[in-house]
């Protein structure tokens, strides 16, 4: 009997937010900075460097990477390289903010007029720049405040000079999605998420 899989949930902001589809059956690893959300492992991303290297499989970042100032995503997205096992991906969920500009100008939108009806409430303009407003005043931590804004463009420049050589980043919904791998995607990898056909660079 094979191993199971491991995923890296990093800032999942606890276990009861379930992960997506694909990682159904895979065991779950939670790493948040915020020990009151009772993850497996309380550590700051940034510090990734310091953990045992190849451990997982995947590491899966929903909405958490657009918390650290751009000076430090690089020292994050080079976290999740050092445990990666070398046939691992990372999959990384951000919101997008070319997308949210578009629909402001389009519909001549101010800051703070609401941009969506989200499940816990309206979300404006403001909350998605600069983070879910009553998050942050209900934790009572600054870190839930966003501070780095990315494209499409600008979070695939990220992760391929984090050395990520195979990088599929898509948009949809205000949201990007990016799968990004060391090397190349496994067949396993490409069938879990629909990857169109890789070819190496050179």
């Amino acid at each position: 009997m094979t191993a199971a899989k491991i995923v890296l949930n990093v800032g999942g902001s606890g276990k009861h937010i379930p992960l997506p589809p694909q990682y159904e059956g895979w065991r779950h690893v939670l790493l948040d900075i915020d020990a009151r959300s009772s993850p497996d492992i309380v550590h700051d991303a940034r510090q990734l460097g310091s953990l045992p290297t190849a451990q997982y499989d995947a590491v899966y970042c929903s909405h958490n990477l657009e918390h650290y100032y751009p000076h430090d995503v690089p020292k994050v997205l080079a976290g999740f390289r050092h445990v990666l096992r070398g046939d691992g991906f990372v999959h990384i969920l951000v919101p997008d903010i070319a997308s949210v500009m578009r629909i402001v100008v389009e519909k001549n939108l101010d800051i703070a007029e609401v941009l969506y009806q989200s499940q816990t409430g309206p979300v404006t303009v403001r909350d998605v720049i600069y983070g879910y407003a009553p998050e942050i005043e209900q934790s009572g931590n600054d870190f839930y405040a966003h501070k780095t804004g990315f494209t499409r463009k600008s979070l695939a420049a990220e992760l391929s000079v984090a050395g990520f050589r195979a990088v599929f980043v898509s948009a949809g919904d205000l949201e990007i999605r990016a799968i990004a791998f060391p090397t190349g995607p496994t067949p396993y990898a490409t069938q879990l998420f629909g990857l169109p056909p890789y070819r190496a660079p050179g």
